[in-house]
């Protein structure tokens, strides 16, 4: 398949739980416009899901951001409800940024890939950026207008970020 749209990390603790901004409540309508658009093409959606468990706090990541979230099983480590995920893969990643794309991404010639989601400045960034070194040729987009950072302003430093890095940002 040609065109791919990832959601990253729509979950509930990113949205409006533990780690939850008002600007990633506010993008919930253009996440789903988007996911219905690529539906409606027949194009392959894939969904990530930050996943942690209950030795969060232990781990390296959880010493540097001391906020139990995404722990699986938990409400706020479930996609939003607002988001139809229908039979997409769900892709449970224990980091920022997935390593394993080339065993679920087929690249094809004219490959593009489309990412959105939480959050721009973290996870969002770091997958573009695996993918762009994963597939060269591939174009790799973010829509701005589905993606919010931590901050409004590091979701704008994490945006020129990728376009210095050749990835298209819409």
């Amino acid at each position: 398949m040609k065109n791919i749209l990832i959601v990253v990390d729509m979950q509930n603790d990113f949205i409006d739980g533990s780690l939850g901004t008002k600007e990633a409540v506010a993008i919930l309508p253009n996440v789903a416009r988007k996911i219905n658009e690529y539906r409606q093409r027949g194009d392959k959606i894939i969904f990530t899901a930050d996943t942690h468990f209950d030795n969060y706090l232990d781990t390296n990541e959880g010493k540097h951001l001391p906020v139990k979230h995404c722990i699986k099983g938990t409400d706020g480590w479930k996609i939003s409800p607002k988001l139809d995920v229908g039979d997409s893969k769900i892709i449970e990643k224990p980091t920022f940024g997935y390593l394993e794309w080339k065993n679920e991404i087929e690249n094809v010639d004219g490959l593009s890939i489309e990412l959105i989601g939480l959050c721009t400045d973290i996870c969002v960034v770091s997958n573009a950026l695996i993918l762009k070194a994963t597939f060269p040729s591939a174009t790799i987009k973010v829509d701005s207008t589905c993606c919010a950072g931590v901050t409004p302003s590091s979701h704008t430093s994490a945006l020129t970020t990728m376009q210095m890095c050749q990835i298209e940002v819409m």
